[in-house]
């Protein structure tokens, strides 16, 4: 058996980080892309993914580590996200909105795109997975930048899961995990109702215990790849996990 090389943006901490943590295939060789450097990855490549300048870090990696060997399968997980700055738009800080809009809805496509370039051609069974969010469909007042940016991960994921069935290559999916207990939910349940309306439904999801466990949630991800799922599917993975 082979090396998979795997691809693990946000691995620093929660979803991003269970991912790292439950790659089922072994050998394989991780990358982790993150400010910070991540415990569970054999190689870091450091890049805030809110700053465009930063990108062509990644660019650079895809294409140097994926031309370094015969892989068995190719893998790059988009889970880098945040939700900061958390309230209305015409309120927030206009430099932390610019920075949510970059990092959750443009670096996810133009990453997403430079990971097609460099396995243009590849024989090898390669993946792109984005996670989103209920967000993308559910109206959040105070979080409009983050369900805008999911919206338009799950329309490229869409649109360019339709090109890769035409031209051939790679599988892509957008994944929205649930309510997983992150550091992202604790943000939510620390930000006032002024600022984020709906809180106390996320503040009753974590009392009655609903919240579940990152490295389930990253297991049950990694399990997607071998299902029959349409290429560009976006899917809700408490859905599809129970069926």
């Amino acid at each position: 058996m082979g090396t998979s090389l795997i691809f693990i943006s946000g691995a620093s901490g929660g979803i991003g980080d269970a991912l790292a943590r439950t790659v089922p295939w072994d050998p394989a060789r991780i990358v982790g892309i993150s400010r910070s450097k991540p415990g569970a990855v054999d190689e870091h490549v450091e890049a805030d993914l809110g700053d465009p300048s930063q990108w062509g870090k990644v660019r650079q990696a895809f294409q140097r580590e994926i031309g370094t060997g015969e892989w068995d399968r190719v893998v790059f997980v988009h889970a880098a996200g945040n939700v900061d700055p958390i309230g209305f738009a015409r309120e927030v800080d206009a430099d932390a909105y610019q920075t949510n809009v970059l990092l959750n809805s443009a670096a996810p496509q133009v990453l997403g795109h430079h990971f097609l370039a460099a396995t243009e051609g590849m024989s090898t069974p390669h993946y792109v997975v984005m996670l989103t969010s209920g967000a993308a469909k559910s109206v959040y007042p105070g979080w409009s930048s983050y369900g805008a940016a999911k919206a338009a991960v799950d329309q490229w994921v869409r649109n360019v899961g339709a090109e890769q069935d035409i031209r051939g290559g790679a599988r892509v999916l957008s994944v929205a995990p649930g309510t997983v207990d992150t550091d992202m939910q604790a943000m939510l349940r620390d930000t006032s109702e002024e600022q984020f309306p709906k809180r106390q439904k996320f503040v009753d999801i974590h009392a009655e215990g609903k919240l579940t466990d990152p490295e389930q949630v990253a297991r049950d991800i990694w399990s997607l790849l071998d299902r029959d799922l349409d290429n560009g599917a976006v899917v809700d993975l408490r859905e599809v996990t129970n069926t």
